[in-house]
C-alpha cells in the first residue's frame, strides 16, 4: 500500500512538472510571434549600420532593443510624433519627467511629460539625445518607437521585413 501511494505521488509530481515545462515552453514561443526581432539581425561598417527585422503575426515591427544600456522592446510607430514611453518603465529607465504636455492618441488626449533619452539602440544602430514623451495613461509593455527617432533612420519595407538604415 505505501508503495502505491509513492507512486501516485511520484506521477501528480511528474504531471505537474510536465505542466509547467510546457507553460514555459509556449510562453516562449507566444513571446517569439510578438516579438520575433529579440536579437535582431544587424550589420554594419565604416559610413552606416543596417537591422532587418520581421514583421510580427500581427502585422507589427516590434524588436528588442536599448534605452540608456537597459533592455527595453519597441513597437515601431511611424503615427507617433515621439518616442512614447509608458510611465512605469520610464521609472525604471530613471528617465526623469520634464513639462507636461497635451497629446492626441488613439484613445484621444492625454497628458505626457517631455523627457529626454541620452542612448537609443536597436541592433547596431544606436542614436544619441532623442526627444520622448513619458505617458502616464499607456498600459502597453511596449515603448513606441516614434518620429523623433524614426526620421534619423532610412527605413525600406518589403514584403514582411522592414530594413533600417543609419547612415553615419
Amino acid at each position: 500500500m505505501e508503495t502505491r501511494k509513492v507512486g501516485q505521488g511520484m506521477m501528480a509530481l511528474a504531471c505537474i512538472a510536465g505542466l509547467a515545462l510546457l507553460t514555459m515552453f509556449f510562453s516562449g514561443v507566444e513571446k517569439r510571434q510578438y516579438n520575433p526581432n529579440q536579437s535582431p539581425e544587424s550589420r554594419a561598417d565604416a559610413t552606416s549600420s543596417e537591422v532587418n527585422l520581421k514583421r510580427n503575426r500581427q502585422g507589427h515591427y516590434v524588436a528588442s532593443g536599448l534605452i540608456n544600456f537597459k533592455e527595453v522592446e519597441f513597437l515601431l510607430d511611424t503615427g507617433a510624433t515621439d518616442v512614447v514611453i509608458p510611465q512605469r518603465i520610464a521609472r525604471e529607465l530613471g528617465l526623469r519627467r520634464g513639462r507636461a504636455n497635451r497629446a492626441l492618441t488613439a484613445n484621444g488626449a492625454v497628458t505626457v511629460y517631455d523627457t529626454n533619452i541620452d542612448q537609443l539602440s536597436i541592433g547596431d544602430i544606436t542614436l544619441y539625445n532623442v526627444r520622448a514623451s513619458i505617458n502616464p495613461a499607456m498600459r502597453t509593455p511596449s515603448i513606441l518607437l516614434g518620429m523623433s527617432a524614426l526620421k534619423r533612420i532610412e527605413f525600406i519595407q518589403k514584403g514582411d521585413s522592414l530594413t533600417l538604415r543609419h547612415v553615419y
